[in-house]
């Protein structure tokens, strides 16, 4: 931000900075050359007394105010990532019943970015601090009304981590998460391309059921030489080199798991 205003032509800041205060997801307040300066959310500076604009912002908005007077504001927003709708889609094909957007920003900004992936529920305005008891209330009633189903929740920042670890199966986007997040993840992607969560699924799945088929295969065939070595049928060496078969049908259908299994 210091380098977009210098090549703005503005000037920076020159003085004595001090009594550095910071009040976590409101805003921070600092003594410039002894005049206080705050910046932070529109209720932060009501707070401290300063009248400036009262709606909604049209996204993430740092409002500034020096010696209780409104100085102005600075916008914040991310793009919407391209894929993003079409991940949402896919999470819907395969069988995701809802899928909720928590986000910081503003109701409104949170509307817009919401109708453009596709998504009708979301929850606006979460601070970090609230973000666990946010997500909670919302567990709970995915859980009321799916009770067999699984809880996944998909973040990448610091204070996703006790999200994360929360929820049924956590995911951290990898190549843009914190150190923290990925630590409390059940499954680290190592992009952050939306359309990998529903890939993670797929492969998950597909992993289950060749694990399944190796358990019954097993399962059957040694049942089956039990069975035949009770009556007397087959010999010790026949069990054993079914056994060795068996272990290697396991681990060739294992290897379907390596293959491109997510939807794409």
């Amino acid at each position: 931000m210091c380098v977009r205003a210098e090549s703005d032509g503005i000037l920076p800041v020159k003085g004595s900075v001090s009594s550095i205060k910071e009040e976590r997801g409101r805003g921070v307040s600092v003594l410039l050359d002894g005049v206080p300066v705050f910046a932070g959310s529109g209720a932060f500076l009501r707070e401290q007394g300063v009248r400036g604009p009262s709606g909604d912002e049209s996204g993430t908005t740092v409002h500034v105010a020096r010696d209780g007077t409104y100085a102005g504001f600075i916008a914040l927003g991310d793009e919407l990532k391209a894929d993003a709708r079409q991940a949402v889609d896919e999470l819907r094909a395969l069988g995701v019943e809802r899928v909720v957007m928590m986000t910081g920003d503003t109701p409104s900004a949170a509307k817009r970015a919401a109708a453009d992936a596709g998504i009708t529920d979301y929850e606006a305005g979460v601070l970090p601090h609230e973000k666990v008891e946010r997500f909670e209330a919302v567990a709970e009633s995915v859980r009321r009304a799916y009770p067999k189903g699984t809880v996944l929740f998909a973040g990448d920042g610091i204070n996703d981590a006790p999200v994360l670890a929360r929820s049924d199966a956590g995911i951290a986007m990898g190549a843009i998460g914190s150190d923290a997040a990925v630590q409390a993840a059940d499954i680290v992607l190592m992009n952050d391309n939306p359309r990998s969560i529903a890939e993670a699924i797929v492969i998950a799945r597909k992993t289950r059921s060749i694990v399944t088929q190796n358990i019954v295969l097993a399962f059957a065939v040694k049942a089956l030489f039990l069975a035949g070595g009770a009556a007397g049928i087959a010999s010790l060496w026949e069990a054993v080199f079914a056994d060795v078969g068996v272990a290697l049908l396991a681990l060739l259908n294992s290897l379907r798991a390596r293959g491109k299994l997510g939807p794409r």
